[in-house]
């Protein structure tokens, strides 16, 4: 069957951001401070990491020896070794997300945000646009202010982008309106315009994705980003936005999936139960949104093609998350080879699971799959 992967990630060039932004912008935007001993790496005024200036580098390294999160992986910063590692992994295409550029949204500046923002889109689409069979292009948009967002989507798209960025979660205090906020309208009246799904890839938007110490943080600090997706859709579902954009696609990443039933139907049955205080009043019931415009992607997670019937099997995308520990790297072929094991399911249902949702939801230019538009 064809195998896209709707989770992978690349490596942007060390000094893009720092380098790339004018000198009016650079404290403002993703920039390297020395004080006191340490080297701070700062998104506007927050702290992204700290080391000591003559402290040896950190090394980790798993069991047999790979350094976590495999950077170094040719796969990583180049095409020729990537598609070495695509073709060992059995997939034939895949969506590209960034790795510092996951955190932009930090940079609370709205024209840093933009001008950093659109160094990453313009480095990306050079870098990939090469392959538009194989690679599907992912843009950052910048969030804090609107009218930014809705001119990045609007060139993104003119560029040939099918897929940009928006925050996983949005936390209190950033300064940015929850999802439920009519002040989105803009943003998802032109991503529904120009055809641009909105991608919440698990773990952006948070202050801080190791923010639980102690026992068991290595676990919590993971696995609680699964909630970032149930909390965002649930607030672009309620508060009506995706009812007024019913054009509008929205993508989970990596937050695996099996919890999309399960807010479907709590959603439903309050929507229901509690109807006298719901407003606004939406045009569908809060599962058939969902199943109309949400998707996730998953990696391992075979409670959500059980639980396909409420959501539909066309909300379903697997992903392998390149080059990630947590993700499927180097034993993909073996994953999707056992991922149906004991369900009850058709080759079609399969066959859209494992690679022709993703490819028709990001519009991937490959005549022989017969996607429509």
């Amino acid at each position: 069957m064809f195998v896209f992967s709707a989770d992978g990630h690349i490596a942007e060039p060390p000094n893009l951001f720092l380098d790339g932004l004018p000198p009016s912008l650079q404290e403002h935007g993703m920039h390297v401070e020395v004080r006191d001993g340490f080297r701070y790496m700062m998104y506007g005024k927050k702290i992204a990491s700290k080391m000591a200036i003559n402290a040896a580098p950190r090394k980790i390294t798993d069991a047999n020896g790979d350094d976590f999160g495999r950077a170094n992986r040719k796969g990583v910063r180049e095409i020729a070794g990537r598609l070495e590692d695509m073709e060992h992994e059995g997939i034939d295409a895949e969506i590209c997300f960034p790795s510092q550029g996951l955190f932009l949204t930090k940079i609370e500046h709205p024209e840093a945000e933009l001008a950093s923002a659109r160094i990453y889109n313009d480095w990306n689409n050079a870098f990939l646009g090469g392959h538009p069979d194989t690679f599907v292009r992912c843009g950052i948009l910048p969030v804090h202010d609107f009218e930014n967002t809705v001119s990045e989507i609007k060139r993104l798209a003119g560029l040939g982008f099918t897929a940009a960025m928006l925050p996983s979660l949005i936390e209190n205090g950033q300064g940015i309106p929850f999802y439920n906020d009519g002040a989105w309208d803009p943003v998802f009246e032109a991503a529904q315009q120009y055809g641009v799904v909105m991608v919440l890839h698990t773990g952006t938007g948070r202050e801080d994705v190791r923010a639980h110490k102690g026992p068991g943080g290595a676990i919590i600090n993971y696995t609680i980003q699964a909630c970032d997706g149930m909390h965002s859709i649930m607030h672009l579902v309620a508060g009506g936005v995706l009812d007024r954009f019913p054009g509008a696609k929205v993508a989970c990443i990596e937050s695996g999936a099996s919890w999309l039933a399960a807010l479907a139907e709590r959603m439903d049955e309050v929507y229901d139960a509690h109807s006298m205080f719901v407003q606004p009043k939406l045009s569908l019931t809060p599962r058939e949104i969902i199943a109309r415009q949400v998707s996730c992607s998953f990696q391992y997670d075979r409670a959500c093609i059980m639980s396909r019937s409420v959501t539909t099997a066309k909300a379903l995308m697997w992903g392998a998350d390149y080059p990630h520990h947590e993700g499927t790297w180097p034993r993909s072929k073996q994953v999707v080879a056992h991922l149906f094991d004991g369900i009850d399911i058709s080759d079609e249902d399969k066959a859209d699971i494992l690679g022709l949702n993703a490819a028709r939801l990001f519009r991937l230019p490959r005549p022989e799959l017969a996607i429509a538009a």
